[in-house]
């Protein structure tokens, strides 16, 4: 009896020992396989947050790599072939100012330059920066790019003495029409720009950032952070070979004294020379799996410790019972009692392994379920019966589909477990269930046969990454994909284009005029009108399309086409133009927009991501050029349109030092005496090939490159001159444009003009038209009313062509209204235009101001501008536009035919 007591409690102290050592090892395969996860983890969070660093810094990189490129492209275009060439064309006074205008358009750039291809600085702007620049471009950038490409070049950051502050230099070299280089072009920004992105992405803790060049050339650090010292990468780091294979992550030692490594995620911006990396300590990414993995570590501990010590007191006791003479039935109850604290000790085991926040199970060699705690039957829906020992893997997932927690195939899972067991190896499983929680799932194989499996709910921290991931890659405002996001689709299409021929449509398409929507509502206003058009497009598109936000007003769709690409392109734009068209309800005011459209289809115009949104572009370009609200399919003849364009504003800048412009005069005739009261300068531009060119044609283009500034100077100052020979009792009008308001000169070019002319202040008008008053402005009115103060007359010209003409009469006391041509030339077959024509004269009247009417060609037109009570009229009918020498101040040549 005795023996048998003894056998028994060897066997049950024996099980005890192994239900321990069961216990210990799941919970230390638990705890490795959470420091696993949280490594994995930091990992993606430390390249999602390379993604979106690298994303803003593209948002200020890329406007100036832009102009870099649009300098760099004017060379060819203009047959330019030589060094010699480069230089002379670039080495003018006019060029100088193009590069001031520019630069000062650019908010991030302080230094725009041209430099010869032997370094020679051509131009520089500001000029202070020219002494510095030869030395920059020689030891930075002329070297930067050893194998002659044409990409672009950046510096590390540079001591500057023109700017008073490090600056960082980008270039691009400059291919002649010949194909030879020629010359560089280089923009310079403020080094400070890149380090202000340190407080725009708040580092975590034990986290930082580094902005670099692909060579190591560090060019935004804070070494405070990143223990980085230094003008570069440190030598022989892994970072380089990472670099060299297209980016991704590593490890390395922190060296900071406690064994510490630092988790580097890196990533290459396409087509730039930058590099974003991002690192992250180790200890911090592991800082909540400490806290857990203490936790867990302490409960067990206590655990082991207390079932060691009582198996210990058990045995003692037991061998005390052998050892003495007590009877059976004593040695029977100590025994029975000590048996029920051994029950408490594996009782409370099994509450350790019940009360772990994972899911754990054990199976045997045989693939039998040995241990399975209550937060894998929780996890699962399963009861204790479902999941009891003996049960197989195959009865188990059985169970789970019959509750809904299995999707897929199990056999499959069955056959990735066993494999994974198999070989050796830990297996990681991600499973999404119906009710859309994420599941990770470990299984580790055991030493002497069978594996254990780690179950852990990480719905949350995978809903923390995927947010993380999108915000990298979507623009915040509108929630669309944003310029990096598009470009990898694009990368796609073109991928699906070279693999099946299946061919794509690529649409780029801003609004019509959203700056005045900016001005007259405010930046919410604008804001809150472009989530509006982006819900719109989302209903445009198929499901297989991609519509992104590429810009500030800016939008992009890549349309996959089954059949015609340019048909399926044709019928989206339609629906765009139409969509968008119609009015929205912003912070309750009814806006209507339009939009211009470029479409290039692939692979018709091109199979390379940068030429089809080039060519995209140009058809936007033409959209734009065409009057708007329209759209265009890209076609070969407008990349020559383009290059014809820039050219033609190259030589409208070289015009006025040629002088190449002259001034034509159109007579204002009163039409109670027809002669002459007034005469209105009006601009041409007679180009040395193309001939006589209408202000039409060419003072767009002035304004957009604000030549207008000295061109409008000009106009005022020569036809103050040529008025102030006139009869006293004639007039002298010019035009102003809304772009000379804004030059900050204004009043001192006309006082100017006015002195240096001799001609009265009262015997000049300005005629402005409401695109002057657009923004109601302060600062615009307090120059019409110091113009004004000067004795000038103030006339509003166009009138009614707006969209709120009478409103502009209360902000300021006009001399004169001109009414549109467009009222006139129907006024005799349209009671309408007779009606508009006869209220705005009697409105005149009453606000004390003077009328012309523009276009007048017929005399029964005169009738009828008389009988209403307009005071003056401008038209073919009383001249057209001549020099200053054919003008003729007499009324001879009118009253005969007035009277007939």
């Amino acid at each position: 009896m005795l023996r048998r007591r003894r056998t028994a409690f060897a066997l049950l102290t024996a099980c005890a020992g192994i239900v321990i050592g069961l216990s210990a090892m799941a919970i230390g395969i638990t705890v490795e396989y959470l420091r696993k996860d949280a490594i994995r983890a930091a990992e993606r969070e430390s390249t999602n947050a390379t993604l979106a660093v690298g994303d803003h810094l593209m948002r200020v990189i890329g406007p100036l790599d832009g102009l870099l490129s649009e300098l760099r492209d004017v060379v060819p275009s203009l047959g330019i072939a030589t060094p010699a060439e480069f230089g002379a064309f670039f080495s003018g006074e006019l060029q100088r100012q193009f590069l001031g205008d520019r630069l000062r358009r650019e908010g991030h750039a302080g230094v725009l330059a041209i430099v010869a291809a032997d370094g020679t600085v051509i131009q520089a702007s500001p000029e202070a920066a020219r002494p510095e620049l030869s030395v920059i471009v020689e030891e930075h950038l002329r070297r930067s790019d050893r194998t002659g490409g044409y990409g672009l070049m950046a510096s590390p950051p540079v001591a500057s003495r023109a700017a008073g502050q490090p600056m960082i230099y980008l270039g691009r070299r400059v291919a002649g029409s010949l194909g030879s280089h020629v010359g560089i072009v280089v923009i310079g920004l403020p080094a400070a720009s890149l380090d202000r992105f340190y407080d725009g992405f708040p580092a975590l803790p034990g986290q930082s950032f580094v902005i670099s060049r692909a060579d190591g050339t560090l060019l935004a650090n804070r070494p405070e952070l990143t223990q980085i010292l230094g003008p570069s990468m440190p030598e022989g780091s892994a970072w380089y070979d990472t670099v060299a294979q297209g980016g991704g992550t590593y490890r390395v030692p922190a060296g900071n004294g406690r064994g510490d490594n630092i988790i580097v995620a890196v990533h290459l911006i396409p087509d730039t020379p930058f590099v974003v990396s991002s690192g992250m300590l180790e200890s911090s990414a592991l800082a909540e799996w400490r806290s857990h993995a203490v936790r867990i570590g302490a409960g067990a501990l206590l655990a082991f410790v207390c079932a060691i010590g009582l198996l210990w007191a058990l045995k003692w006791q037991f061998d005390r019972v052998f050892a003495s003479e007590k009877s059976l039935v004593e040695r029977e109850a100590r025994l029975e009692e000590q048996s029920a604290e051994l029950a408490q000790v594996a009782a409370r085991l099994d509450a350790a392994v019940n009360n772990m926040s994972h899911g754990l199970c054990m199976y045997d060699a045989d693939g039998r379920l040995v241990v399975c705690n209550a937060p894998y039957r929780q996890m699962y829906r399963l009861s204790a019966e479902d999941a009891q020992p003996g049960t197989t893997i195959a009865q188990l997932l059985e169970r789970r589909i019959a509750v809904g927690t299995f999707q897929g195939d199990p056999q499959a899972r069955i056959a990735e477990v066993h494999s994974a067991v198999l070989e050796g190896h830990a297996g990681w499983f991600i499973t999404e269930l119906a009710d859309e929680r994420v599941i990770a799932m470990t299984v580790s194989p055991l030493a002497g046969g069978g594996f254990v499996s780690v179950h852990e709910d990480i719905t949350e921290r995978t809903r923390a990454e995927t947010r993380i991931a999108h915000l990298a890659r979507h623009d915040p405002l509108t929630d669309l994909p944003n310029r990096l996001l598009f470009r990898e689709r694009m990368d796609e299409a073109i991928a699906r284009l070279d693999h099946t021929g299946r061919g794509f449509a690529a649409f780029i398409f801003d609004i019509d005029l959203f700056k005045s929507v900016n001005d007259t509502l405010g930046h919410s206003g604008g804001d809150a009108l472009l989530k509006a058009v982006a819900g719109r497009l989302r209903t445009c598109i198929g499901a297989a399309d991609t519509v992104g936000r590429i810009g500030g007003d800016e939008f992009a769709v890549i349309q996959i086409a089954d059949a015609d690409p340019q048909e399926a392109a044709t019928l989206l734009a339609q629906r765009l133009l139409e969509e968008l068209r119609a009015p929205y309800e912003i912070q309750g005011k009814q806006i209507v927009i339009g939009i211009s459209i470029g479409i290039a289809v692939a692979p018709r115009d091109g199979r390379e991501l940068s030429r089809i949104l080039r060519n995209a572009d140009l058809a936007l370009y033409r959209a734009k050029g065409d009057g708007r609200g329209c759209w265009r399919f890209f076609e070969p003849a407008m990349d020559a349109d383009l290059r014809l364009q820039r050219e033609f504003e190259f030589r409208l800048r070289e015009a006025l030092p040629r002088q190449e412009f002259e001034i034509h005069y159109q007579p204002i005739v009163d039409l109670g005496t027809y002669r002459p009261c007034t005469v209105e300068a009006l601009v041409r531009w007679r180009h040395p090939e193309l001939g006589l060119i209408p202000p039409d044609k060419f003072i767009p283009v002035a304004e957009e490159t604000g030549l207008i500034i000295p061109l409008g100077e000009w106009i005022l100052d020569a036809a103050c001159h040529t008025g102030a020979t006139w009869p006293d009792h004639v007039r002298l009008a010019v035009n102003l444009s809304a772009i000379q308001f804004r030059s900050g000169n204004l009043v001192d070019a006309v006082r100017g003009a006015l002195a240096r002319s001799g001609l009265p202040a009262a015997r000049l008008e300005l005629e402005i038209t409401e695109s002057v008053l657009l923004q109601k402005d302060h600062g615009t009115l307090a120059v019409l009313h110091e113009l004004a103060g000067l004795g000038v007359h103030i006339v509003l010209d166009d009138f009614g062509t707006g969209y709120s003409s009478l409103s502009y009469l209360q902000l300021f006391p006009f001399s004169k209204i001109k009414i549109d041509k467009s009222f006139v030339a129907d006024l005799s077959s349209r009671t309408d235009c007779a009606a508009i024509v006869s209220t705005v004269t009697n409105l005149a009247k009453a606000l004390d101001m003077g009328t012309t009417a523009e276009g007048v060609e017929t005399w029964e037109q005169v009738t009828l501008l008389r009988a209403v009570g307009c005071r003056e009229a401008q038209g073919w009918l009383f001249g057209r536009p001549v020099p200053a020498v054919a003008l003729c101040f007499e009324a001879a040549p009118f009253r005969a035919e007035a009277a007939a």
